[in-house]
């Protein structure tokens, strides 16, 4: 039920400094917890090749800083914000902005659709991992003052993890209304650690200068600067959140609270911690806490367990989120999606994809035990989707009429950079760096087997549809008997008739005396105004099509569309409660006699079909007023 068009109102932005404050907690929780493990694993990655000295660790911080400043300051702060779909961001906001959805098969357009989803999928790699090492490396401060509780460590962390995603089908607003202070108290304690540290060693800013890292790393073992590269890279993951929450808090409020608080936080707090490797490198099993004063580490503990659980909370919604477009835009089947409160959209609860995460997360945690061995599985997706936005929004440049010659410079640049720490990564491939990418390619090949599905249903639909003259004519001398009150069928496409009402006419040699066709369609831009909801067609008398226009960031309601439409005086003289809906209920039945998918992949999509949510309950139409009529479909 999806044909894309434009038109999209943005939504009002928030006062700067509340969003702001938002976006510390939702948008850089999980960047903002990386100093619990970054700089300690590539420090670790580097007495790979000797001793650590004073110059590894001046390289190591040095080449963290420049990853922020790089990456995240200039490629996705200055850069990547400006790719945004009517204000609202992310893979999947961007491939429709690209108009991929509807790509045909063979052509560019479709071959970039694969890739994006691709990148779609890596971040549900990306979300079973962030909470996993996040909870472990906050709790993992417990092993410096009491060694003796290290057995405790993973227990603790997997009641912790489910207790957090028990509470998710309660919505996230209780916990969201103190992520923003809880953060900004983060940031204050991270700087002020940082100083501390800055403080015992001050020659520790000469890692300001780029000319360290560079040094440092060509005159390593090939193999250790590439492990050095893949431990440093873990200081970005998290960045990919500014793009994916810009239409929650606006562009201006993400960069005032990056380059206001969150980037000299988080840069202080590393030349501290390697102030402290300099001044004590026996501190290299867990330099964030020692950082601390032994009075603070366990109320540190407590405010590092808080601050994950927040990353770890955003990472969530950011799924369902994502889950919710991909819905929308027909990448995935129909599931049931809770709105977890009435005065805000972006609150939803997907209860099988927060279990099916939830599995693999504490999979991840009681797997591979420590964030030492989870630094191993961290960073291949992230860098992978990093360099598939990289992509995308070179080609979002182009699309826009930007100069070749500029775009290809500017994101040719980056892109080398995302390559290189893609590769560097990419060495931790059977440490641990297969788990995400095999979560990765299973949503991916969901996604395309059930895009792919749909295609060869529609094409059976279109084959089995009769044309519109026919129902015209079937109305004016076949049905002579009308039935009183109005019924509504639902369409897949908007023309043709419904495969509901051809069986209803066929069986019953009746039609209602008003006949609504009524199709949903998901338009390629956020949302769309109330004024360009429905679009009223008269087919003949007493037999209107009415189509119903939603943005992929809206949940559509055919009820509310045409309720909509009633009070725009566009369909007079309907009873709402009155109406019966008539919606068809498809059997898809695998073959190999048609031309199509392999069979043992329309059997997942038959599968998957079944197993959906009915479209009935998925477009809010209330229960008591269907009536379903089954088809068979050959694919």
């Amino acid at each position: 039920m999806t044909v894309i068009h434009a038109g999209a109102s943005k939504p009002a932005a928030a006062l700067p400094l509340a969003a702001t404050l938002g976006a510390l907690g939702v948008v850089y929780g999980d960047i903002g917890t990386s100093p619990l493990y970054a700089l300690k694993e590539a420090a670790k990655a580097a007495t790979r090749g000797g001793a650590l000295t004073q110059d590894a660790v001046l390289g190591i911080v040095s080449l963290i800083l420049w990853a922020l400043i790089l990456i995240i300051s200039m490629k996705y702060a200055l850069l990547i914000l400006r790719a945004d779909n009517r204000g609202e961001g992310g893979i999947v906001a961007m491939l429709a902005l690209l108009s991929a959805r509807n790509a045909q098969p063979g052509t560019w357009r479709a071959h970039l659709l694969v890739v994006g989803l691709i990148g779609a999928a890596l971040l549900y790699g990306d979300g079973a991992i962030t909470p996993a090492i996040s909870v472990l490396s906050a709790l993992e401060g417990l092993k410096v003052d009491a060694p003796a509780l290290t057995p405790v460590v993973v227990p603790i962390t997997v009641v912790i993890l489910i207790g957090l995603f028990a509470i998710q089908k309660k919505g996230a607003g209780f916990i969201g209304r103190i992520f923003g202070p809880v953060m900004l108290g983060w940031f204050v304690v991270l700087a002020l650690l940082g100083i501390h540290g800055i403080v015992q060693a001050p020659g520790v800013l000469a890692a300001l200068s780029p000319h360290h890292a560079f040094n440092f790393l060509i005159h390593q073992n090939f193999h250790v600067s590439f492990a050095i590269l893949g431990a440093a890279f873990l200081a970005v993951t998290g960045g990919e959140a500014m793009y994916a929450d810009m239409g929650h808090f606006g562009r201006l409020p993400i960069r005032l609270a990056w380059f206001g608080v969150a980037l000299p936080a988080l840069v202080l707090n590393y030349f501290g911690q390697a102030a402290l490797l300099i001044t004590d490198a026996n501190a290299l099993d867990n330099p964030f806490y020692q950082l601390a004063p032994d009075w603070a580490h366990y109320p540190l503990i407590a405010l590092a367990t808080v601050a994950t659980v927040i990353a770890s909370q955003a990472i969530i919604s950011g799924v369902f989120s994502l889950t919710q477009q991909a819905i929308q835009l027909g990448f995935l089947p129909r599931m049931h999606i809770a709105h977890t409160a009435s005065h805000e959209i972006g609150q939803i609860y997907v209860p099988l994809v927060n279990w099916l995460l939830a599995a693999a997360t504490l999979g991840a945690v009681i797997g591979f035990g420590t964030s030492d061995a989870l630094a191993g599985a961290y960073g291949i997706a992230v860098s992978l989707l990093m360099a598939i936005t990289t992509l995308l929004a070179a080609l979002v440049a182009l699309h826009w009429g930007y100069p070749p010659v500029i775009v290809i410079a500017v994101n040719g640049f980056f892109f080398v950079i995302d390559c290189i720490f893609f590769a560097a990564n990419s060495t931790k491939l059977f440490e641990g760096g297969w788990f995400p990418l095999l979560l990765a390619g299973a949503v991916a090949f969901l996604m395309l087997t059930w895009r792919s599905g749909v295609r060869l249903v529609e094409a059976a639909r279109r084959k089995l549809r009769q044309p519109e003259e026919e129902l015209i004519e079937t109305a004016v001398g076949t049905c002579h008997a009308r039935l009183p009150g109005t019924a509504v069928f639902l369409a897949s496409a908007p023309n043709g008739v419904p495969l509901a009402l051809t069986q209803f006419v066929k069986h019953n040699h009746v039609l209602h005396e008003r006949v609504l066709l009524v199709t949903v369609i998901i338009e390629e831009a956020p949302r769309i105004t109330d004024d360009n909801r429905a679009e009223v067609i008269e087919l003949h008398e007493g037999i209107t099509r009415v189509i119903l226009r939603f943005g992929f960031m809206q949940y559509p309601t055919i009820s509310g569309g045409l309720q909509l439409a009633c009070d725009q005086g566009k369909l007079p003289g309907i009873d709402l409660a009155a109406i019966t809906y008539y919606i068809g209920r498809e059997t898809i039945i695998p073959s190999d006699q048609v031309a199509g998918m392999a069979v043992w992949r329309e059997t997942v999509f038959a599968f998957l079909q079944r197993n959906a949510e009915r479209s009935a309950a998925f477009f809010g139409v209330p229960a008591k007023q269907v009536v379903e009529y089954g088809t068979e479909i050959e694919i």
